[in-house]
């Protein structure tokens, strides 16, 4: 099992149409966003404006978090939905989709055999909890969105703090146990090979 810590100040941000964009992880760590050659790949963004529509990405299945703020989603000829915090929608990149109001959100694009979840976990300060992870998970991703946490995984212990991701690969067992020195919100993605 393979663990690494990536801070905040690492994380390649670009200015889009409507807002900012920040890269937090792109597997293969060879690959290129715009040559669309990853597997998957997590991403923070600001919508500062108040309608916006998102780039088409073919063979791209995306799923969005709201992290601050809401927006209604549309897609064309599919659904509409309004999105608050922590709520997620699931679509494919070749939907015309745009979306109304500004937010913050996060995003994990997947592609080809990969597949992946996102759920958020809030702990108040001095909780403690078990997660187990079960089944066969490819990569496991933790992202600080607020506080400070300490990570127990399997018996190896990590400190996390706010805007910094924790990156776990090669999984085979894992019993994590997450301990909140104040409270914090987590995003943690999980991919899967299918």
């Amino acid at each position: 099992m393979l663990i690494e810590t990536i801070k905040a100040k690492e994380f390649k941000t670009i200015n889009w149409s409507g807002g900012t964009s920040t890269e937090l992880f792109i597997y293969p760590p060879s690959s290129d966003y715009k040559q669309g050659n990853f597997e998957f790949r997590l991403s923070t963004a600001t919508v500062e404006v108040e309608k916006s529509n998102f780039t088409s990405l073919p063979g791209v299945s995306r799923k969005l978090m709201i992290l601050d703020g809401e927006i209604e989603i549309t897609h064309e000829n599919q659904y509409s939905k309004k999105l608050t915090k922590f709520d997620i929608d699931t679509f494919e990149g070749d939907w015309k989709t745009s979306s109304i109001g500004k937010c913050v959100d996060f995003n994990l694009m997947t592609r080809e055999n990969s597949k992946g979840e996102l759920s958020a976990i809030s702990l108040t300060r001095n909780k403690e909890i078990n997660y187990p992870i079960e089944g066969h998970i490819e990569h496991l991703i933790l992202y600080a969105l607020s506080g400070d946490i300490i990570m127990n995984i399997n018996e190896e212990i990590h400190h996390l703090q706010k805007g910094n991701l924790l990156v776990i690969d090669q999984i085979k067992k894992l019993e994590l146990l997450l301990t909140a020195n104040e409270n914090c919100n987590l995003i943690l993605a999980k991919i899967l090979k299918v």
